[in-house]
């Protein structure tokens, strides 16, 4: 299995994460790695890690060595590496090496993408009119939507709205959209994790899911009656749940997949659950796409400081997908 790796931005921690999680030999039993960069940056930070991985520059993945390192080098420019700052370099070419695993991977030349993090303030707005990876692929793959699925060993946490600010909130949030979003995410569970009858818990939007009306009504008028609809066709979704006592109490653990209302809903628990070993996966895509749960962490980039343990699961899940699919397809 040929798994793309984007090194994402060159001023951050991704090239030294994914170093750090190739270093293990065993690795390269379980796949073959494909890096999409530059060469002459990962032997940059090959150095500050004192790393020892060999790896072979290689122009086609189909052609990728097995039992090695392949590096596809997206351009040849030279490249000022500005350690923990985000500058035009580090998007301009974050985005160039994403555009080339992209169309490798609808290409098939690849089986999977696992992205390092970028920094959207280094990105070209005209050029990366996107929050993020999530939006970028679900352009990319021309889908309507698709979820953004945190992943640790316990919780799985799918989030209705993404990046969007908290006041814009109410007006995407539709009953039309809460249902996609359910949809999405229970064929992930079955497809993507092998649960034959997934159980879905759907967090309330307001405090204490809304106290019986008297701290809004999103509740009432659009995520009670979309849960009715779902049990009456014999689906597992339950709730409105109060988000608070619902992580507080260890509820979550009863649930093969829980969809929260939007974005900080949804990551600070599970953030506080499993960081620096969750895995970030874009399902509801014909392609798997996962990356670390972290972001370019300027703060302690180029200092050997950072842990690979979450790129190195996005890794493993990237593989456990594709095989499940495979699975799936074939029953």
């Amino acid at each position: 299995m040929k798994i793309g790796i984007t090194i994402g931005d060159i001023n951050g921690v991704g090239i030294e994460v994914i170093i750090k999680a190739l270093s293990n030999e065993k690795i390269l039993d379980m796949f073959t790695p494909v890096i999409y960069g530059s060469a002459k940056a990962i032997s940059y930070y090959k150095n500050i890690v004192n790393s020892d991985i060999n790896f072979v520059s290689n122009k086609d993945p189909q052609r990728a060595s097995r039992n090695k390192i392949n590096v596809v080098n997206c351009w040849e420019d030279k490249v000022n590496i500005s350690v923990g700052q985000a500058t035009s370099d580090s998007g301009k070419f974050a985005h160039i090496a994403l555009d080339r695993a992209v169309q490798d991977l609808k290409d098939h030349k690849i089986d999977a993408l696992v992205t390092a993090p970028i920094n959207k303030n280094a990105m070209d707005p005209e050029r990366f009119p996107y929050a993020g990876h999530t939006e970028y692929l679900t352009k990319s793959f021309d889908i309507s939507q698709s979820l953004m699925f945190m992943i640790s060993e316990d919780l799985r946490i799918g989030v209705a709205t993404n990046h969007i600010p908290v006041k814009e909130i109410p007006e995407h949030f539709t009953k039309e959209l809460l249902k996609k979003k359910i949809n999405i995410m229970e064929l992930s569970l079955k497809r993507d994790f092998g649960i034959e009858k997934p159980t879905i818990a759907i967090l309330g939007m307001n405090p204490h899911a809304s106290d019986g009306g008297k701290l809004g009504d999103e509740e009432a008028q659009i995520i009670r009656p979309v849960i009715i609809e779902m049990k009456k066709g014999g689906r597992l979704v339950m709730g409105p749940f109060p988000a608070d006592g619902f992580f507080g109490s260890g509820q979550y653990k009863k649930f093969d997949g829980i969809l929260a209302c939007y974005h900080d809903q949804g990551l600070i628990p599970f953030k506080t659950l499993s960081f620096g070993s969750g895995v970030n996966y874009t399902a509801g895509l014909p392609i798997v796409r996962t990356s670390p749960d972290h972001g370019t962490a300027y703060d302690i980039a180029g200092k050997n400081e950072a842990d690979e343990t979450s790129i190195r699961n996005a890794m493993y899940l990237a593989i456990d997908i594709v095989n499940n699919r495979k699975t799936f397809s074939n029953n």
